[in-house]
């Protein structure tokens, strides 16, 4: 009697990291496509605070120790080391990373090597709180394990079905051939909308779509037939809402009176707009909106932030509005999309022009449908999955791979 060993799973590792924050997640690679709850996930936050924390699925989160002098490289190490203890007898047969910028020449997720890192560097500059270290998490992996296929797939390739109109920036034409156009980001939380969306609403998603993805980070995307047409993120990052600490859209002329009148440099000017502004900046009190929630009673300024917030996803809601021609439908989605209750309320309120109804009940109870039945557009809510989105192009590649060869 012979006895048979199961094969050992197959799996696909995920990273989502950011400056402070790495997100990691583990799917099954032989599904096709990869099942959309990870076979495990977690994340390490505060890196290079003074508090940094695990957590990973069923676990708590718990306070971890990352080495002072490179704590990034610290928190994937350890991350790395605990993906190892999980595999058991399984292995990683491809790792995916989300990568915030592609530039014009990655439109589709591309197979890592020496090469390919190198030319993503060039962009480090145009995402600079992202970009170096998704490229530090790929660069360790392909010392560690060069044999293992990396895939990056990119944020900046969802809205390369922009018009040109929408692409090009008011420069001399020349900057548009030297790769000066706006982009757009988050791509991936748009990617895996267009599918889900379709999924839950129906045709009604093919219709004028705006979809809003509001985190730390935050954009607009404007759809039709669930592929992008606009969006408020343009060349960098710095574009379009206002967020976290983050400026969005801005007079360029207040940038060179900040650096003509006032005498600050570059690199003042670089921190004041990446990492003092936004909510952080106008409130004096933090980048989080619920520590601001609960403080505008008392604290003027933290009012003032939240307007303003709200006001800047109004006023760019109203502008995509007017380049679809209409709208059919208002999806919120990641950090703050998903779980503000009260900013997805005040939102509405502003739009009620348009005919946008909450349903107060339905937007308390977190559901994914918002609205009232009446309502002129339908407003939902979304939970966002980039992590599977990447896994997802992954397993293609790799099947892709696999069929060339056999």
């Amino acid at each position: 009697m012979t006895f048979e060993h199961p094969a050992p799973q197959e799996l696909i590792l995920v990273l989502n990291c950011g400056s402070s924050s790495i997100k990691f997640a583990l799917f099954d690679a032989a599904a096709d496509p990869p099942p959309r709850r990870p076979a495990w996930n977690g994340k390490v936050q505060g890196i290079g605070g003074t508090r940094p924390d695990f957590g990973e699925t069923g676990v708590t989160a718990f306070p971890i120790d990352l080495d002072e002098a490179h704590p990034y490289r610290s928190a994937l190490d350890l991350i790395l080391r605990r993906v190892r203890a999980r595999l058991g007898q399984g292995r990683l047969v491809a790792a995916a990373h989300r990568v915030v910028h592609g530039g014009r020449r990655y439109s589709t997720p591309a197979r890592i090597d020496a090469a390919t890192l190198e030319d993503l560097r060039s962009y480090i500059p145009l995402a600079p709180l992202h970009q170096p270290f998704a490229l530090e998490a790929i660069d360790i992996l392909l010392r560690q394990q060069p044999e293992l296929p990396q895939i990056a797939c990119f944020d900046t390739a969802f809205h390369h079905t922009m018009p040109q109109v929408e692409q090009m920036l008011p420069l001399p034409y020349d900057a548009w051939e030297r790769g000066l156009r706006r982009y757009g980001f988050h791509g991936l939380s748009y990617e895996y909308l267009s599918i889900a969306l379709a999924e839950r609403h129906g045709e009604l998603a093919h219709g004028r779509l705006i979809a809003a993805h509001l985190g730390s980070g935050a954009s607009l995307c404007a759809m039709r037939e669930l592929r992008s047409q606009a969006t408020t993120m343009g060349f960098s990052s710095l574009d379009g809402l206002m967020m976290g600490t983050r400026t969005g859209a801005l007079d360029p002329g207040a940038l060179l009176y900040l650096m003509e009148i006032e005498r600050l440099s570059l690199e003042d000017v670089g921190r004041i707009l990446y990492h003092e502004s936004g909510l952080k900046g106008v409130s004096g009190i933090s980048a989080d909106p619920r520590d601001l929630l609960a403080a505008e009673a008392q604290a003027p300024r933290a009012r003032l932030a939240l307007d303003l917030y709200v006001r800047r996803i109004v006023r760019e809601i109203g502008a995509l509005t007017a380049v679809l021609g209409g709208l059919d439908m208002l999806v919120f989605t990641a950090g703050i999309g998903e779980h503000s209750v009260e900013l997805r309320r005040r939102v509405c309120e502003g739009l009620a022009w348009l005919g946008v109804s909450l349903d107060p009940e339905a937007n308390a109870a977190q559901a994914t449908t918002l609205s009232i039945a009446s309502s002129a557009v339908r407003v939902a809510m979304e939970p966002t999955n980039e992590e599977w989105v990447a896994a997802r192009h992954a397993g293609d590649l790799l099947a892709r791979a696999r069929a060339t060869l056999s």
